[in-house]
């Protein structure tokens, strides 16, 4: 695990006060090219985020002075634009809706897998990539290095293979949203969307990434349609 910032490479805060569970995530986001910070308590947390910026926060919902959900609309007050994810024994349904309600990303229920781990940490990163540059007017480009090569614990080789499968099925899945679209399918539309998302975030297809959300979050919008079959035109070429 890195212990400086290098650039583009993302800044994890990890809140989390159980030193089983502190050893987990350190050894879990060890292949990842990430600088990672480490608060025990919402005190902790707090001050890091007064001294840094951060790419993402992983918070533990049951802290010793104080709970995720607090913790977080703190830190939303003054960085509104971090994402986050949630961690939690509780599995209930009831705490996953309010762990969403209150703004977290997703819920990661302990004790969960390295992979599950690394791949929510890859799509959230992707997501808030895709979602940073929304009102900004420079042209966003079509690939992220840094993204991609994060999803692939940097290795260019395998990141050249996965973006020639991503290309290769991409027609199919712009026909899958097309027939969807035609056929105001909305259900349909956001399952084939939502899919897409998640293979744009670990290709680094960053303009695509954009206009699938844009076309989620509107999907009856024919300007929402268009920005998504150019950026597909423009990735087959």
């Amino acid at each position: 695990m890195n212990t400086q910032t290098q650039g583009s490479v993302p800044h994890l805060l990890l809140v989390e006060d159980d030193m089983t569970s502190q050893g987990f995530f350190q050894f879990a986001l060890e292949s990842l090219p990430a600088t990672v910070d480490i608060a025990d308590s919402f005190a902790s947390a707090l001050q890091r985020a007064e001294s840094a910026h951060y790419d993402l926060w992983l918070i533990d919902v049951n802290l010793p002075d104080g709970d995720g959900p607090s913790l977080l609309q703190r830190l939303r007050a003054k960085h509104p634009r971090v994402s986050a994810l949630a961690h939690t024994a509780d599995a209930s349904t009831e705490v996953q809706q309010a762990l969403q309600q209150a703004g977290f990303s997703e819920t990661l229920i302990k004790p969960m897998t390295r992979d599950t781990l690394l791949k929510a940490i890859r799509r959230t990163l992707a997501k808030s990539t895709a979602g940073s540059d929304s009102c900004e007017a420079t042209e966003i480009p079509h690939w992220d290095e840094a993204v991609a090569l994060a999803a692939l614990n940097g290795q260019q080789a395998h990141l050249r293979a996965l973006r020639e499968l991503f290309l290769a099925e991409l027609p199919s899945a712009r026909d899958a949203v097309g027939r969807a679209f035609d056929r105001h399918d909305d259900a349909e539309l956001r399952n084939q969307l939502h899919r897409l998302q998640a293979s744009c975030g670990f290709v680094g297809a960053l303009k695509l990434a954009r206009a699938v959300r844009q076309l989620h979050n509107t999907p009856g919008a024919p300007a929402a349609r268009q920005q998504f079959d150019s950026a597909v035109s423009a990735l087959l070429g």
